[in-house]
This record gives structure tokens, sequence and C-alpha cells, in this order.
């Protein structure tokens, strides 16, 4: 057999293994031998790979590839054609918001509109075409609302053909495109469930004993201000409800997982337990295989039963709550930024109803101000009087 060839975010998330291990009190020799190395190879990869993550590597790889496209771009005399491309991402712009997009990148760039338009997708007849008067879509869009208020159990259907009734002469797309704008729907009937329950009269799930017991990971999905999604990875303590990271990235895979609890097991030590759900992140074998070796072990959900992992599920709904729905971000930085804000805010002030109101990891020290623009971190008025005289 040839001789094994690790990518460089296999080799960082090794390196990241070994750095746990040896902080457990083993030596470099013997994490060398549990993971499956030699000890020159260990200190051959850390001379390469030393302090790096893998999100870094990557970024040097992206780094590497961008710079080759740049390259042939200019070769080829097209760099204005994907700066136009690179300004703005049409796809998810309807035709009116592209009709403005074209008009701002042609003052911003001086290019034709036969042009911009080729480059952004959009026919020349359509970014030509002037609006019609909407007034009537209002009175629609009103009678529709008021009918949907009406009877709470009726889609968009019955909805159309009691329009239909009414004098209404319009079709079941231009109802259907309303009532999605509308964000109008059925609530669907929240089943009844009974709880996990043993003979004794004990819950089948595990309950957290002590700090470190059990831990709780998921993901929260929220996107910036250009219309780019990202994820934010939440790992809490289940028994002291405290924010242990809050990790945002555009993209997770099963590598940046376990670089995220690498980086927490160094801090902290490794927890008895992690619960999730069965999320691909989490049970892919890269993350199971990782965990097993440094003793942890993983609790999932049953598939479609988010109440049974319930501390991170109350934690992202105050989440999204008091931060993410109050917040406009435009860029993956600020959230970062705005998001660490709010963790030490979470952990070290925010009164917990769990903890009788009792912050769940307070600090003797008084801590800063909080930057009062923001839409949920601003303190009251005497608070910030007191912030700024100190």
């Amino acid at each position: 057999m040839g001789r094994q060839r690790f990518t460089p975010e296999q080799i960082i998330a090794k390196l990241r293994e070994v750095d746990v291990l040896v902080g457990r009190g083993a030596t470099a020799v013997e994490a060398c031998r549990q993971i499956g190395i030699a000890e020159q190879t260990l200190y051959r990869w850390r001379k390469e790979y030393g302090g790096l993550k893998v999100d870094q590597a990557r970024r040097m790889k992206d780094l590497e590839r961008e710079n080759a496209r740049l390259k042939k771009l200019v070769a080829d005399l097209a760099l204005d054609k994907a700066i136009l491309q690179e300004a703005s991402k049409p796809d998810f712009l309807s035709p009116s918001r592209r009709r403005e997009a074209i008009a701002q990148v042609r003052c911003a760039l001086a290019v034709s509109e036969r042009r911009t338009c080729r480059v952004l997708g959009q026919h020349r007849s359509t970014q030509r075409h002037l609006p019609k008067d909407d007034t009537d879509e209002h009175r629609l869009t009103a009678d529709i609302i008021a009918l949907a208020k009406d009877y709470g159990r009726y889609g968009y259907r019955r909805i159309h053909a009691l329009l239909g009734r009414a004098g209404w002469q319009v079709s079941l797309s231009v109802v259907e495109r309303i009532w999605r704008r509308e964000g109008l729907k059925v609530p669907k009937m929240q089943p009844k469930r009974r709880r996990l329950w043993l003979g004794d009269g004990s819950c089948i799930r595990l309950r957290p004993q002590h700090r470190g017991h059990v831990w709780s990971y998921d993901f929260v999905e929220d996107q910036t201000h250009n219309g780019r999604r990202y994820r934010m990875l939440n790992i809490i303590d289940e028994f002291s409800r405290e924010c242990l990271a809050m990790v945002p990235l555009r993209r997770f895979r099963s590598n940046d997982v376990i670089d995220v609890l690498a980086d927490l097991f160094i801090e902290h030590g490794p927890p008895g337990h992690i619960r999730s759900d069965n999320g691909p992140e989490f049970v892919a074998n890269a993350v199971r295989e990782w965990l097993g070796r440094l003793g942890v072990i993983t609790l999932y959900i049953e598939p479609g039963s988010p109440w049974e992992n319930g501390y991170i599920e109350s934690f992202n709904a105050r989440l999204r709550d008091e931060l993410l729905n109050g917040e406009i971000f435009f860029s993956l930085e600020e959230v970062k930024t705005v998001t660490g804000w709010w963790r030490d805010h979470y952990n070290r002030m925010r009164p917990h109803s769990s903890l009788q109101y009792r912050p769940p990891a307070p600090e003797t020290i008084r801590m800063p101000a909080w930057p009062l623009g923001s839409a949920t971190l601003h303190l009251p008025a005497r608070l910030a009087s007191e912030a700024h005289i100190n």
C-alpha cells in the first residue's frame, strides 16, 4: 500500500487532536501513536502548519485561486465584466429591484445599458418597462388580508374562490404571489405529544448533574444585508446555562466543528456527554470518531423531536429574539463582533430565570458599558449616564 496523504484540513485537525491529548497529560509520542502518525511527521506538520486553523488554511487556498483568477481576467481584458458580476448578485432580486441595481451600477461605473443588462442577466425590454399603476393590487391585497382574517383556516385557493364570488377577476398565481409576499399561511395544528418517561417517573433524557457533565450544540441560520446566508454554531453547558461558543461562518463542515470543539476542550476540558440533533455536521464519522477517542459520549435526539434538546433550543430562541431580529449585519466580521458582545452580556450580566435570575457566569469586576447604538445591547438611561461618568 502507498503512503497515505492527508489534506491540509485533515493535518490541522490531527494537530488540534494532539494538542487536546497533550493537554490531558499524554506525551507527544503517545499522542502520535494514538492518531497513527510518526513523531517526525508531527514535528514536520507543526513546522508547516503550526498555529494555523482550518479556516485559515482554506482561506490561503482561496486566495491562491483568487489570484490565479485575477491574472486570467487581466490577460483577456475582462476585468470590467468580473467587477460588474461581483458588484451585484442579482439572482435573488426581483425585476424591479434588479432594475434599480442596474441603474446604480451604470452611475458608478459609467458603462452602457446594453452591457450592464447582459452581464447582470436582465432583458433590455424588462429594464425599459414602465411599471403599471398598482392601485388595484393594493385594493386586492387589502381584500385578501381581510378574508384571511375572517377565515383563518382557508388557504390561498379558497381565498381565490371567495374573491371570484366578490367580483374580482384575477388568476390563482396572482393571489398566490400576494399571499406569499404578505407572509400569510394557514397555521398548522400542533399534535399533542407525550413526554418520554420511564416506569419509575424519571425522564429518559439525560439531565446534567454538574458543570461539564452535558454540553449541547446546534446551528442558527441568518443572513447579512446583501442576502448571503451564514450559520452560527452555538455551544452551551446545560448545567450552568453558560454559552461556551458562538462561531458564525458562511458554511460549516465537520472539520470546522472539530476545530471549534478542540479549542473548547483545551480551555474547559472535554465534557462527559455532548447532545445534538441529527444534522450532517454532527453525525459525520469524523466528528463521532474524534469525540469517541477523547472519551466524550454523543447523545442524539430523536429525528423531528427538538423538545428533547430544549436547553439549546431555548438559547437559540433568546438569541434570535434579543439580537438577530433587531440587528442588520453588513459583513461576517460585524456578526462576530456583535455576537461576541452579546455572548459576554448573556454570560455575565443577563439574569436567567431558571437560575433564580442570576447570570450563568457572573464576574466580580464591573463590565464596561455596551455600545449605545445597538438595537439590543443599549443600557437604560440611568445606567448609560453612570457609564459615561465613570
